[in-house]
């Protein structure tokens, strides 16, 4: 009896083949079979916004395999991601395979181990029509909102623009946040410190709490302010007056959702959000781990979940406990409590193996992937620690002077006096800090209430208030999850999309609009106003939520939100008639060879070019020309920055088509020493070194890279 599975990557394919053995042929449908088409609209509004999928161009053969596969079977399993759009892939592939509905069937996994694959074929359903309904509204009402709202940004600003339900929503988050910054206006404050001496010599350093010893801190504004606080401390009597010592506990963070294991790997280690989904997806579909073979490493990486099994946690307490001693294990195992607005059809991220350490990992993974396992490894195995322990103590110091106010000043410090989950893993915060280290100095000052303390110094120092700071990747998907925009399955692709566009750039790790994100935001604002509405987002996906559940007819959330939105459309392009708005095309001193305009430089689909402003009377246009390091080794041009039509930079002779030299590789400024021509360096991850290409030349340097040996790594 054969019997036929059908997953949607070829890595995962390769890891469930291993557990489903002899009798069970599993192959990838590579994603999507059926979309959209992508000329048209594909939205049949008249008739009640029926969608039209077709197959997909590309996908045509592979269908015509899969389909004479399917015939040859007794049996079809569809296991596709256990998501909406998987739910949605498995719905399609049934339509373009012409599937049995007798012999289909759907199943899922949340983690790919033996036991669960072969739990999940022998307890199959049929494929959830409210799952493939909730789909359906996301992608019918996203077409909508693109391909009606791209038009007018084309006709307005420029062709080749895009408009989406999310994406315009997270650029005006980002605009929104610029506008603050160019608006903040900073503020003039001071701090003040004063140093006491003990009868022992220890120094002990205290700042100024105010006037009022119960109140809140006192704002110093002004130098007058400053200047009066220093009078009335300097060489002033001082003693302590309160002593607070006490116990705090630090709970460790829960495991990671999606949008958390985003946020701290954006942090940790400037990962972007698409990167990270690739690197996890990667991990949780399957990687050889030498004599284990093919080993899913992660369960599903697509939650807002904080659930996690009852084995899971189980086998983190194990060893936890044989590890760090029973001391760093609570009393019960951890629960956490998911957000309410969280779909919960998952559990949290975690090794879908907890007894597979990343130490086990290490000779296998790439580096990249190692992070991610070791992130995902040690978050979970911290959250069921035990608290981290601090011995806190809060001093009020008081100063009196004749003449002048009494001030009281404050110190304080905590030490860790238990590691707890600390011993395994520290949150970061935005700016890299550690979860707990703005407390932790370490040290406690020894002092009792009643105690005189010498006056040593004052310093008081300037400051001015800071404006909030630029989005990183890490904080706007905070921020996109906090306000209720998109879902998890939703934050990198917005946030890739939006760079792509161009309507946001990186300028290190902040993210900034350009002047295009802005216009288009401007406009978005004053003519469609709720579709870039935080909370009128924030209400669709929460109507979305309810199709999934069965609660509510997907054409019913269509319908309401057409209404509003095509009459919002007929009055903005009536509003926007002859209108035409863009940033204005920076003018250069390079004349055009063709009619003497002085050339622009415009941004195209492969990023910045050279073209006439007499366009399209002269449609002259040429490619920016940027010099780097280093001559050409064959004819001693200048090597200049390019970019393929992929997108990707490569270097190239000035003197092309009549010297065809290019290479992916970086020039530099070193000259060769055999031969005195430019050196070149490659960087990739199988081969790290710094050459010669001259011909006949040979130099070479190795500096590292992976040796491909066997199907294994080995590093150099």
């Amino acid at each position: 009896m054969k019997k036929l599975v059908i997953v949607e990557s070829p890595s995962k394919a390769k890891t469930i083949e291993k557990y489903l053995g002899r009798g069970y042929k599993v192959v990838a449908s590579m994603g999507h079979v059926m979309d959209l088409p992508r000329s048209v609209l594909g939205v049949d509004i008249e008739n009640d916004f029926t969608p039209k999928y077709l197959p997909m161009r590309d996908k045509k053969p592979l269908i015509k395999d899969l389909t004479a596969l399917a015939k040859e079977c007794d049996k079809v399993f569809l296991a596709t991601d256990p998501d909406r759009e998987g739910e949605a892939i498995s719905w399609h592939l049934m339509t373009a395979l012409k599937l049995n509905e007798e012999k289909t069937q759907r199943v899922t996994f949340n983690e790919i181990t033996e036991k669960t694959v072969k739990s999940a074929i022998k307890a199959p359903r049929k494929i959830d029509a409210d799952l493939v309904d909730a789909y359906q509204a996301r992608r019918v009402l996203d077409r909508i909102v693109g391909y009606k709202l791209s038009p007018v940004l084309w006709k307005t600003v420029r062709k080749g623009l895009s408009a989406g339900r999310v994406q315009s929503v997270a650029v005006r988050i980002v605009v929104l946040r610029e506008r603050e910054i160019q608006n903040f206006v900073p503020k003039e404050y001071w701090n003040i410190t004063v140093y006491l001496d003990k009868n022992t010599g220890e120094c002990i350093k205290a700042k100024f709490l105010g006037r009022d010893p119960k109140g809140e801190k006192q704002e110093i504004t002004s130098l007058e302010m400053a200047q009066a606080v220093e009078r009335a401390a300097v060489n002033a009597a001082y003693q302590v007056v309160d002593v607070k010592r006490g116990r705090k506990h630090r709970r460790p963070a829960p495991p990671f959702i999606t949008s958390s294991l985003q946020q701290e790997a954006s942090r940790r280690y400037n990962f972007s959000s698409r990167k990270t989904m690739m690197l996890a997806q990667n991990l949780y579909e399957g990687v050889s781990l030498g004599e284990r073979g093919m080993t899913g490493l992660i369960t599903y990486m697509r939650t807002d979940s904080l659930r996690l099994s009852e084995e899971s946690v189980a086998a983190a307490r194990s060893y936890i406990g044989e590890t760090f001693g029973p001391n760093f294990l609570p009393a019960a195992p951890r629960v956490f409590k998911t957000k309410g607005n969280a779909q919960d059809a998952h559990e949290a991220i975690r090794p879908a193996n907890p007894a597979i350490t990343p130490a086990e990992t290490k000779p296998f993974l790439t580096p990249d992937q190692q992070k991610i396992y070791k992130l995902i490894w040690d978050r979970f195995t911290a959250s069921q620690m035990a608290d981290a322990v601090y011995d806190t103590v809060s001093v009020l110091i008081e100063s009196q002077k004749a003449g002048e106010d009494t001030l009281y000043f404050r110190t304080g410090g905590s030490v860790k006096i238990f590691a707890g989950y600390t011993a395994l893993y520290e949150d970061t915060k935005e700016g890299d800090k550690a979860e707990g280290s703005e407390d932790e100095t370490g040290e406690i000052p020894n002092l009792n209430e009643g105690e005189n303390l010498l006056y040593n110094k004052i310093e008081k120092e300037q400051k001015f208030t800071q404006p909030p700071a630029r989005y990183t990747e890490a904080t706007l998907i905070r921020a996109l999850e906090e306000n209720g925009i998109g879902r998890p399955s939703t934050y990198a692709p917005t946030i890739g999309t939006i760079l792509d566009r161009e309507y946001i750039v990186k300028e290190g790790r902040s993210l900034k609009p350009t002047e295009l994100g802005t216009i288009v935001t401007e406009l978005m604002e004053k003519h469609f106003a709720a579709v870039v509405d935080t909370e009128f987002t924030a209400n669709m996906e929460t109507e979305l939520d309810a199709v999934s559940e069965g609660k509510e007819a997907w054409k019913n959330v269509i319908r309401n939100f057409w209404g509003g939105f095509h009459a919002t459309l007929e009055a903005a392009e009536k509003n926007l008639e002859g209108v035409k708005l863009g940033p204005q095309d920076e003018v250069t001193d390079i004349p055009c060879e063709k009619c003497g305009r002085m050339m622009v430089i415009k941004n195209g689909r492969f990023g910045k070019f050279l073209a006439c402003p007499g366009y399209p009377e002269c449609k002259n246009a040429k490619s920016i020309a940027v010099e780097t390091e280093g001559r050409c080794p064959v004819c001693g041009g200048k090597m200049l920055v390019k970019k393929a039509k992929s997108g990707n930079k490569y270097f190239g002779c000035e003197n092309y088509p009549n010297c065809n030299f290019m290479t992916w590789d970086l020039p530099i400024k070193d000259l060769c020493p055999k031969c005195g021509k430019t050196l070149f360096k490659k960087n990739s991850k199988a081969e790290k070194k710094t050459y010669c290409a001259a011909e006949g030349c040979g130099y070479e340097v190795i500096t590292g890279g992976y040796l491909m040996k066997k199907g294994k790594k080995d590093e150099e």
